[in-house]
């Protein structure tokens, strides 16, 4: 039971499978990372970033938590921000949601599921700033897709309000934060059209 032999068999065959596809790439991979991009995505293990935008390993730098969300007070996710965009300088930060999110339907239904339901407050705030817009919708699962989208797109705005993307603005430093919901039906990522990209965008908001 303590024993996880598949899985290092399946490490085995990926580490193998890479070096006969490129025989110097873990030597490459050792001595530096320098993604262009920082992803901030749902914990869900059916949402594997690197997979879903055809990214081999050291091309995105990720963060990810239940349902996606950036917090101010959380120091975690802050503290990953401030890596890739001072220290990695990643041109692009993304924020994906995605449809039938866990998270995201829990907080739509408010059911009590312990510890986490201090967590997806956060949510439960984007459904109440959106309320009539949701209630306007007919079904459950058209609130449930509905609220997916506007959840990224609230986190793209807190993300743009955060010191470290406001700073390196104001040092000249190009950073566009984006907002994305990828479709688990099909698995294709849809653009959710918005982009923010200086401080002057953000005050747009």
């Amino acid at each position: 039971m303590r024993s996880l032999q598949q899985l290092f068999e399946n490490n085995r065959t990926w580490a193998a499978d890479m070096t006969r596809q490129d025989p110097e790439f873990f030597r490459r991979l050792s001595t530096q990372q320098s993604p262009h991009y920082l992803w901030i995505g749902c914990s869900d293990s059916r949402v594997p970033a690197n997979q879903v935008v055809g990214l081999v390993p050291g091309e995105m730098f990720v963060h990810r938590n239940v349902a996606n969300v950036v917090v101010h007070t959380d120091l975690n996710c802050l503290s990953a921000i401030q890596f890739a965009v001072d220290v990695l300088r990643v041109d692009h930060i993304i924020v994906c949601g995605h449809y039938s999110c866990g998270g995201i339907l829990a907080a739509l239904q408010d059911n009590k599921l312990g510890l986490i339901e201090n967590w997806l407050r956060h949510v439960q705030d984007v459904r109440a700033k959106h309320r009539a817009e949701l209630d306007a919708l007919e079904t459950e699962e058209k609130q449930h897709a509905r609220l997916c989208e506007l959840n990224a797109i609230e986190q793209v705005t807190n993300l743009s309000r955060t010191t470290v993307v406001r700073d390196a603005w104001s040092r000249g430093q190009a950073v566009a934060v984006h907002g994305w919901i990828y479709d688990l039906s099909d698995g294709l990522l849809r653009d959710l059209d918005v982009t923010v990209a200086s401080e002057l965008e953000v005050e747009r908001k």
